[in-house]
C-alpha cells in the first residue's frame, strides 16, 4: 500500500471494475426474458469497499419493463459505461501520478 490516498484509488477502481462487470453482463442479457438490470449503488458500494467487503450488486427499479419482462435499456448501459470509462480514466491517472510522486521520493533518498 502507498497511501491512503493510493489505497482509495485502488479501492475505487475496484468498484469501477464491479460495475463495468455488471453493465456488461446488463447488455449480455439485452434480449434474455425476464432479466432484470443490475447495478451498484456507487457512494455505498465505495464506502463498504474501503471497509473490506465486496461489491453488492442491486436490481434497478423505475426502468421501463418490456413485454417478455427485460428491462435492460442499451441506452442507459451505454451512458453508463462511457461514465464509468472516464472515471477509471480519471483515477488511474491519479494512481500513476502517486506512483510517480513515490518513486521520485525513494530516488530523492538514495541521492538521485
Amino acid at each position: 500500500m502507498l497511501d491512503p490516498v493510493a489505497n482509495s484509488l485502488e479501492r475505487y477502481l475496484d468498484v469501477l471494475s464491479a460495475r463495468q462487470r455488471l453493465m456488461a453482463s446488463n447488455i449480455a442479457n439485452a434480449d434474455t426474458p425476464g432479466y432484470k438490470t443490475q447495478d451498484l449503488d456507487f457512494q455505498a458500494e465505495f464506502r463498504s469497499l474501503v471497509r473490506g467487503a465486496s461489491p453488492h450488486p442491486v436490481e434497478v427499479t423505475g426502468l421501463q419493463v418490456r413485454n417478455d419482462g427485460n428491462n435492460v435499456s442499451l441506452d442507459r448501459e451505454a451512458r453508463l459505461l462511457a461514465e464509468n470509462a472516464l472515471r477509471f480514466n480519471l483515477a488511474s491517472s491519479l494512481l500513476r501520478t502517486e506512483i510517480r510522486t513515490v518513486r521520485s521520493a525513494i530516488k530523492e533518498g538514495r541521492g538521485g
